[in-house]
């Protein structure tokens, strides 16, 4: 899945157009709680983008990734060898969420087991505590041709505020999903962010910032849009 939360709130319930939601609230819950129960359109509650390469170009667009660090020759050898991993392995996809997207999974939840589920009930500690906490961004990325499932805790991921500084991430955890193919390894790597803290609005553009296990200077710039889903 970011100023102080109300603050920011107050900057969401009176913009025209969609920003992440740090904490939720009433108006955003029944949006989409009603999405998940077929009410309505669902609401947007991530954004992803993907990293595979194909025809020579990346899946997600033009622009997509950037090089940060080591020279254009790093872009230019993912784009001509992305299944080639002996230089290290290669992001499939970044995928970026918050409060809102959890609780989508929560009314889907609810409503496949025949129950109802109301923005007063989602928005109780029950459910609450079940979701991110206030403020937390959750960003994944899903990783190919890992030499080792051990070499997943060598990836470093920022998020660079407007003013050049980098944010670090909170803590970090894994997907259940890691497992060896073709003697490499896979996976979704998991990083928590408050971006809130370092000067970063709930409906700006910014990037992340990655360099992998590989022992080379190549770091990558994928560009996010916090404004693109709540």
């Amino acid at each position: 899945m970011r100023k102080p939360v109300l603050l920011t709130l107050t900057v969401l319930l009176s913009a025209p157009a969609l920003a992440w939601v740090p904490k939720l609230e009433e108006t955003t819950a029944k949006n989409v709680i009603d999405g998940a129960y077929g009410r309505r359109d669902p609401v947007p509650t991530y954004q992803t983008l993907d990293l595979t390469v194909k025809d020579g170009k990346f899946a997600a667009g033009d622009g997509a990734v950037k090089v940060f660090d080591g020279g254009d020759k790093c872009l230019a050898d993912w784009i001509a060898a992305p299944t080639d991993f002996k230089g290290g392995s290669r992001p499939a996809s970044v995928t970026v969420s918050g409060q809102a997207d959890q609780l989508y999974f929560q009314a889907q939840d609810a409503r496949d087991n025949f129950r109802n589920l109301s923005a007063e009930g989602a928005l109780g500690t029950d459910l609450a505590g079940k979701r991110l906490a206030d403020g937390l961004l959750r960003v994944d990325v899903n990783v190919r041709g890992l030499p080792t499932e051990k070499a997943r805790d060598a990836y470093l991921v920022r998020l660079k505020a407007p003013d050049g500084k980098m944010l670090a991430p909170t803590r970090k955890s894994y997907v259940s999903d890691f497992k060896q193919d073709g003697g490499t390894w896979s996976g979704t790597l998991v990083y928590y962010f408050e971006p809130l803290k370092s000067g970063i609005g709930a409906s700006d553009k910014v990037d992340l910032l990655l360099r992998t296990e590989a022992d080379t200077n190549c770091a990558y710039s994928v560009g996010l849009d916090l404004g693109s889903f709540q």
